[in-house]
């Protein structure tokens, strides 16, 4: 696993990909590569339309209904790499050298699938091409975090490289795992972290955010707050970065938790759509 891959597309979050993309490739000092993927599904390379055409239908028809396909998809490959062009001088007017642009024709989280191995870390806008709205979270993402073990940085229609962030930790062995994975990872040296832990107001508790924070300052990050927090995981990590002023949410996939619940459970959507800064979940 060796680059940063951004998917690009024409949705409002393109350039908040972009920037948050380039921010990882030159904080972890890894090779960023622009992705445009033209799914398959919507826009085929050959299109069998003979199944909706009656008896006595002319032949040429069908000759004229594929051109019309093909000419759409050649149309969308054309504006695709005009969106990886703009992203790249995007990143080079931000002094960053110019990244390499793929582009692929076929279904998105296949060719992501087929990616994996050169993924270092994934970035996708909350919002598709597809999906418009400000709060909707397009179905591609959702079926990338079901479907890919990669870290995924997922980011709204704005992004800031973060100058503090919220690091999710339940104290169980996968959420100990993450918190190595940060401690000695770049991407968050220099940045404040607020290690915070939804559950019971106990010693043991305490105790275990205790030998957490350890394990960051062990490492060098010297800048570590502490919070034991009570209620629902989703509405009180959302509050804390609120009350806060955090600009991103760090959190593991998977767990024995109330958190690994909230995380793979109906509420992850909830979680995505209302959350108003990135979020990186950490897949391995």
């Amino acid at each position: 696993m060796t680059h940063v891959i951004a998917c690009i597309d024409g949705s409002p979050t393109t350039h908040a990909v972009t920037d948050a993309a380039s921010w990882v490739s030159q904080t972890i000092d890894a090779p960023l590569v622009l992705l445009h993927a033209l799914d398959r599904s919507l826009y085929p390379v050959e299109t069998d339309m003979s199944g909706h055409l009656k008896l006595g239908s002319r032949e040429d028809l069908l000759e004229k209904l594929a051109e019309l396909d093909a000419q759409r998809s050649r149309l969308a490959l054309l504006a695709g790499k005009e969106q990886l062009d703009a992203a790249a001088k995007r990143v080079e007017d931000m002094g960053a050298p110019r990244p390499e642009t793929r582009q692929r024709h076929g279904h998105f989280v296949e060719t992501l699938a087929e990616l994996a191995s050169d993924i270092r870390l994934l970035v996708m806008g909350r919002q598709g091409e597809e999906h418009q709205a400000e709060q909707d979270i397009g179905s591609h993402l959702e079926s990338a975090i079901r479907r890919l073990s990669c870290r995924i940085l997922i980011t709204p229609a704005t992004f800031k490289p973060p100058e503090q962030a919220l690091l999710a930790y339940d104290a169980s062995p996968t959420a100990h795992k993450v918190l190595e994975i940060i401690a000695q990872s770049p991407l968050f040296k220099k940045t404040p972290l607020h290690l915070v832990m939804v559950g019971e107001a106990s010693d043991s508790n305490r105790q275990k955010l205790e030998k957490a924070r350890a394990v960051l300052t062990d490492q060098g990050h010297m800048q570590v707050t502490v919070a034991l927090m009570s209620g629902e995981v989703e509405t009180t990590l959302l509050s804390y970065v609120d009350t806060h002023s955090l600009d991103m949410i760090i959190m593991g996939a998977y767990g024995h938790s109330r958190i690994r619940q909230f995380l793979v459970g109906s509420t992850t959507s909830n979680l995505l759509r209302q959350s108003p800064v990135p979020i990186l979940l950490m897949r391995q």
